[in-house]
C-alpha cells in the first residue's frame, strides 16, 4: 500500500507539472499580467511588450481558431547595420523579399510556419486546396513556449529568440563567400527594444547577433571592429496581410516585367498550370472609370538623410523621373520623391526608401523590395546605392578630362557628369521597385529606357577634343513611358483588359520599342547583338571606333592633371586603369555580332517575330575592328606616363578596393600586364566556346557566313604575320603567347562543343608545324627564343601532357570593371539577379 501511495503521488505531481501547475501548492505558474509587469507596452498589428532594460520582447498573439492558426502575416528581414563588405554582400539595408508566416499553437507551444505559395489551387473547392497542401511540404523554422495565456485566449510568447536567429542565413553567407566557419554566440545577441515599433498594420522589431570565428576571412578582418566577433542588427517587419481589393496582373513577356510565378493546380486541362502575376505596387485612380485623373494613394518613395549634398538632390530628381511616365499613363500627382523624416526608421515597412550605403570598396545598388508573394503585390520598395560609385565615376571623368574643370559646373566638370549618372542610377533602381525589369537592348534605341545601363556617351569633335555635352541622358525614356502604361494601366468595367493591354504592346512594339532582358544579355556568351551591358549607339562597330578614338586622345592627354594637386602620385595607376581599357564593353557589344543571333520576345499570333542571324557583313566588320584593338602599337604606353606610375604606400590596407593592373615587376609599373590585359579582352570575347559553336552552325547552313576557321584565320594574321614595329615586339610576342594559351585551354575545355575542340586542336597541329619550320636557333635573338617558347609550349598540350603550362594561370589578370551579373559571393539572389547593378 505505501509503495503504491508513492507511485500515485508521483504521477499527480507529474500531472500538474503537464499542466503548468506547482506540485506542491496546485497554483499556476505566472499570469499574463504578472509576465508583462514592468514592461513597456506599445499596441499595433500585434502588441508588443519591451523589457525596459533591453533584451526581451514579448508579443501578445490572437487567440488561436479551430485550426490552430493565431495569425497569419506577411514577414520580411532586413539588416539595419551590415558588414561593409560589397564581396560578401551583408550591406546594411539589404532586404529578403517578403514570406507568408503563420504562428500556430501545438500543446504549449507556438510555431512559427512558413507558408508554401508556390503550390495553390485557387478553386473554391476545400478537397483540391487540401490536396495540395498536402502535396508539398511546409516550414516549421521556429518554435517557442506559451509563457501565458490572456482572459480571451490570446496567447503570450517570447520572440526574443526568433529575432537572434539566423533567418537571413548569415553564416551561411560568410561560408559561401569563403569568410570562415561562423557560429552565433548567444550570449552575446539580444532583442533590441530601443527600436521597436508597433502601428496598426506593422510591427517593426530588431536582433543585435553576434557571430563568431577562430578564422575569419579577409573581408570580414577588414571590415569588422574585430573579425572575430562580428555583431549584425537584422531588422524584422511583421507586415497584415493585404486586403483582396487588390487585382494582380498577368506577365506578358514582351514588356519586362518582374515575374512572380506559380504552380496552380486548379488550372483547366488545356491551360499551362503555371500562373505567372507581374510585380508591381496597387496604385488605384480615386475615380477608376476616368481615363485620367488623380489617385487614391500616391507612391511616395523617401531619400535617406545620411546622403549628403549635392548627391541627396541628384538622387532626389533622378528617383522624381518617373512622374512623367505616370503621368503621362493619366495617373496625376501619383508618384513623388521626399527626404525621409527625421523620426522615421528607414526599414519600417511604411516607407519606400533609397537608402546610402556604404562599403569598404565600391559595389553593387540593388532596386528590390517587400512584396506580397501570392499576387506580387508590391508593399515595401527598398533600393540601396552605393556610396562609392559616385566617386569612381568621377575619377573616371577626371582621367578623360582632367581635373582643372571639378567644381566648375561646365559640361566638362567630372563632378557634374558624376552627379548626372547618378539620377540615372537613382531612376534605374527605383525602376526595379515599381516592377520592371532591365532592358538592355534600349541603348540601341536611342536610349530608350532608364532600365539599361548607361555608359557615358562621350564624343569626339571636329577639333579632335572630347564633348561631354551628352555623356549621359536626361529623364525617363519611351521604353519606361510604355511600360508604365502597360503595367498600372486601369480599365473601366466595361473595357475587355485583356485585349486593351495587348493593343499597348502592339502600339509599343509597332514604335520600334523592344527589349532583351538579363538572361540574353549579361554573359559574354550571349547571342543577342542588341543584349550588351554599358553599350552605346545601334552600330556596335560605330561605337567601338569612337570609344577607340577617345581612348586615344584620353591617353594622349593623361598626364599630372588627372589627380589633384596633393594627392599622392600612385592614384595616377588607378585612374589609369578605366582610361586604358576605355573600350572594355564595346568591345564585348562588338563581338557579339560575331555568330550573333537577333530573337524577340513574341507571342504567337503577335506577329512581331523577326529571329535571324547577324548579316554577314557585319560580322566580318565587327571582326575587322575587334582584331584592331590586338595592335600592339595601340597598346603601347607612352615612356612619359610610365614614368609618371609611382606605387602606393601606407600601412591601411594601400591597394584594397583600388582596380590596378597586376605586374610582375613589383614596385615598377608593368607595361606588359596592361597590354596582356587589354588583348584578353578581346580574345575572351572572340573565342567564347559558345560563340565558336554558333559560328560553325551557322557556316554549316549558310556558307557565306564567317566560320570559326576564318576567324582563326585572321588572327593568326593579326598576330602572327603583321608587321610589327621594333618598340612593339615585345607585345607581340605576349599576345601571341596570350592566344596560344587561350586556344589550349579552349581544346581542354570539356564544356566546348567537341566540333570547337576539334578544330582548336587543328589549328594548333598547323601552328606546330609552322613555327617548327621557321624556328631558327640563336640565344640572342628574342624572337627566335619565342618562337622555340611557344613551340614547346604546344608540344606539350599536343602531347597530352598533364602538367602543360598554360599562360591563363599565370597571375595576370584583368582588373574588375563591372562585377554584376550574379549576387555578391554567397548572396542569395535570383541568378538573373533583376535588381543587381554597378559599374567601374
Amino acid at each position: 500500500m505505501r509503495v503504491i501511495q508513492i507511485t500515485c503521488a508521483v504521477l499527480v505531481s507529474c500531472v500538474l507539472v503537464l499542466n503548468g501547475c506547482s506540485p506542491r501548492s496546485g497554483a499556476r505558474g505566472p499570469s499574463f499580467s504578472d509576465l508583462t509587469r514592468g514592461l513597456d507596452k506599445r499596441e499595433g498589428f500585434f502588441d508588443i511588450y519591451v523589457s525596459k532594460s533591453g533584451g526581451k520582447i514579448l508579443a501578445r498573439l490572437p487567440k488561436p481558431d479551430e485550426n490552430n492558426l493565431s495569425l497569419e502575416l506577411i514577414h520580411a528581414n532586413s539588416l539595419a547595420a551590415g558588414l561593409g563588405s560589397n564581396p560578401v554582400g551583408l550591406d546594411r539595408g539589404l532586404t529578403t523579399n517578403g514570406q507568408i508566416l503563420a504562428f500556430r499553437k501545438i500543446g504549449s507551444t507556438v510555431v512559427a510556419e512558413i507558408v508554401n505559395t508556390d503550390f495553390r489551387a485557387t478553386r473554391d473547392d476545400v478537397a483540391e486546396q487540401e490536396s495540395v497542401r498536402r502535396s508539398f511540404a511546409k516550414s516549421y523554422i521556429w518554435s517557442t513556449p506559451i509563457l501565458a495565456n490572456a482572459g480571451n485566449g490570446d496567447l503570450l510568447i517570447d520572440l526574443s529568440s526568433f529575432l537572434t536567429s539566423d533567418s537571413m542565413g548569415i553564416v551561411k553567407t560568410l561560408s559561401d563567400a569563403g569568410q570562415g566557419n561562423f557560429n552565433i554566440a548567444k550570449d552575446r545577441s539580444f532583442a533590441v527594444g530601443d527600436t521597436a515599433l508597433a502601428f496598426p498594420d506593422n510591427v517593426e522589431l530588431e536582433g543585435d547577433i553576434t557571430f563568431t570565428s577562430d578564422a575569419p576571412g579577409g573581408e570580414v578582418v577588414s571590415t569588422a571592429a574585430d573579425g572575430r566577433a562580428v555583431t549584425l542588427s537584422v531588422h524584422h517587419s511583421f507586415v497584415r496581410l493585404p486586403d483582396d481589393e487588390y487585382s494582380p496582373r498577368l506577365f506578358d513577356p514582351r514588356t519586362a516585367g518582374i515575374d512572380v510565378p506559380y504552380y496552380d493546380f486548379s488550372a483547366e486541362l488545356e491551360e499551362p498550370i503555371k500562373t505567372v502575376y507581374a510585380r508591381r505596387f496597387r496604385l488605384q485612380r480615386a475615380t477608376p472609370t476616368a481615363a485620367s485623373g488623380p489617385v487614391k494613394k500616391p507612391i511616395v518613395f523617401y531619400v535617406d538623410r545620411g546622403a549628403p549634398d549635392p548627391v541627396r538632390s541628384a538622387l532626389i530628381d533622378g528617383a522624381s523621373w518617373w512622374a512623367d511616365a505616370f503621368a503621362e499613363a493619366g495617373f496625376e500627382d501619383a508618384f513623388r520623391v521626399e527626404i525621409l523624416p527625421e523620426d522615421a526608421h528607414p526599414l519600417d515597412i511604411r516607407y519606400n526608401i533609397i537608402q546610402w550605403t556604404h562599403r569598404q570598396t565600391r559595389g553593387w545598388s540593388y532596386g528590390g523590395g517587400i512584396s506580397d508573394p501570392r499576387t506580387g503585390e508590391m508593399l515595401k520598395a527598398h533600393v540601396i546605392l552605393g556610396s562609392q560609385r559616385v566617386r569612381q565615376d568621377r575619377m573616371i571623368f577626371e582621367g578623360l578630362t582632367g581635373t582643372s574643370a571639378t567644381g566648375t559646373g561646365r559640361t566638362d566638370d567630372p563632378l557634374e557628369i558624376a552627379l548626372a549618372r547618378i539620377r540615372q542610377l537613382s531612376a534605374h533602381e527605383v525602376g526595379h521597385t515599381l516592377g520592371f525589369a532591365h532592358n538592355f537592348a534600349a541603348s540601341t534605341i536611342d536610349r530608350a529606357s532608364v532600365m539599361d545601363y548607361p555608359a557615358p556617351d562621350v564624343k569626339v569633335t571636329d577639333k579632335g577634343l572630347l564633348d561631354f555635352s551628352t555623356a549621359y541622358d536626361s529623364g525617363i525614356g519611351e521604353w519606361d513611358k510604355f511600360t508604365v502604361r502597360w503595367l498600372y494601366a486601369e480599365f473601366s468595367p466595361e473595357v475587355d483588359e485583356t485585349e486593351a493591354l495587348k493593343r499597348i504592346v502592339e502600339r509599343g512594339y509597332e514604335k520600334g520599342l523592344r527589349f532583351v532582358s538579363d538572361r540574353h544579355a549579361r554573359s559574354p556568351a550571349s547571342a543577342h547583338p542588341d543584349g550588351s551591358l554599358w553599350d552605346n549607339g545601334s552600330d556596335p562597330v560605330a561605337a567601338l571606333e569612337k570609344d577607340l578614338a577617345v581612348r586615344a586622345i584620353a591617353l594622349e592627354n593623361f598626364d599630372l592633371s588627372v589627380i589633384r594637386i596633393g594627392q599622392p602620385r600612385a592614384r595616377m595607376a588607378q585612374v589609369l586603369v578605366p582610361i586604358y581599357l576605355y573600350h572594355r564593353y564595346q568591345v564585348e557589344a562588338a563581338a557579339k555580332l560575331v555568330g550573333g543571333y537577333r530573337f524577340s520576345y513574341s507571342v504567337s499570333g503577335d506577329g512581331f517575330a523577326f529571329d535571324a542571324p547577324v548579316p554577314v557583313e557585319t560580322q566580318r566588320k565587327a571582326i575587322e575592328v575587334l582584331l584592331s584593338t590586338l595592335d600592339p602599337a595601340m597598346l603601347q604606353i607612352p615612356e612619359r606616363i610610365l614614368l609618371r606610375l609611382s606605387p602606393p604606400v601606407g600601412t591601411f590596407n594601400a591597394t584594397r578596393g583600388a582596380e590596378v593592373f597586376d605586374s610582375h615587376l613589383r614596385e615598377v609599373f608593368d607595361p606588359l600586364a596592361a597590354a596582356d590585359s587589354a588583348a584578353s579582352l578581346t580574345l575572351r570575347a572572340l573565342l567564347q566556346p559558345t560563340r565558336l559553336a554558333r559560328m560553325l552552325e551557322t557556316n554549316r547552313r549558310e556558307k557565306l557566313s564567317p566560320s570559326y576557321e576564318e576567324l582563326l584565320t585572321a588572327l593568326n594574321f593579326q598576330l602572327f604575320e603583321k608587321p610589327v614595329d621594333e618598340k612593339n615586339q615585345m607585345i607581340a610576342r605576349r599576345l601571341q603567347t596570350r592566344f596560344v594559351s587561350m586556344l589550349m585551354e579552349l581544346a581542354r575545355n570539356k564544356s566546348a562543343s567537341p566540333e570547337v575542340r576539334a578544330e582548336t586542336e587543328a589549328y594548333l597541329l598547323v601552328l606546330q608545324s609552322t613555327l617548327s619550320n621557321n624556328l631558327a636557333v640563336d640565344n640572342s635573338d628574342p624572337a627566335s627564343n619565342h618562337r622555340a617558347w611557344l613551340l614547346s609550349l604546344l608540344s606539350s598540350h599536343l602531347n597530352r601532357d598533364e602538367n602543360a603550362f598554360s599562360l591563363e594561370n599565370s597571375g595576370v589578370n584583368i582588373p574588375a570593371g563591372s562585377p554584376i551579373g550574379t549576387a555578391p559571393t554567397g548572396g542569395n539572389f535570383r541568378e538573373d539577379c533583376w535588381h543587381c547593378d554597378t559599374r567601374l
